[in-house]
């Protein structure tokens, strides 16, 4: 990351503020401006690793961290690969239903995904989705006594699905 425009920009402004104040003083900040360079860039490699700590601290997984190459500062994401996704159950074609088609929409980040994922475990995104309807649909129910949870309970019973 090249940061001597904002260096370049910082040291304009700082002469641009000093003809307020008359030749002496432009004269005094033409002489100062020079020795501030190095601070300064010091100041942005500062506020560059706060900002790459501050963004590591929310990511899931991975670090970004600033390295000095040279006089520039580089920012370098390092993101650990994901692991594999859960096999889904195989897909039964031949189960005897009738097919049904549909029209979905879905952001195309989420499709991406989906593709990649699909990918990874060698079937069509196609196969892939009808596996994760599968397994998103299958009934599983579930039966809880109430009675224990409070007195006005008592006798009761919650039965469904999740």
């Amino acid at each position: 990351m090249d940061i001597t425009p904002y260096v370049e920009s910082l040291r304009q402004d700082l002469l641009t503020a000093a003809e307020a104040g008359g030749a002496e003083t432009r004269a005094a900040a033409e002489r100062l401006v020079p020795g501030l360079e190095p601070a300064v860039r010091l100041a942005l490699m500062d506020a560059l690793s706060q900002a790459a700590a501050e963004i590591t601290s929310e990511l899931p997984a991975g670090s970004v961290e600033v390295r000095l190459r040279g006089r520039e500062p580089e920012l370098v994401v390092d993101v650990p690969e994901a692991p594999a996704a859960a096999p889904l159950p195989p897909e039964d074609e031949d189960d005897g239903e009738t097919l049904a088609r549909i029209t979905v929409r879905i952001p195309e980040s989420v499709k991406a995904r989906a593709e990649e994922l699909a990918a990874r475990s060698g079937r069509s995104l196609n196969s892939w989705i009808v596996g994760a309807l599968r397994a998103a649909t299958r009934e599983r129910v579930i039966d809880i006594d109430l009675s224990g949870t409070s007195p006005r309970q008592r006798g009761r019973r919650m039965t469904g699905w999740v």
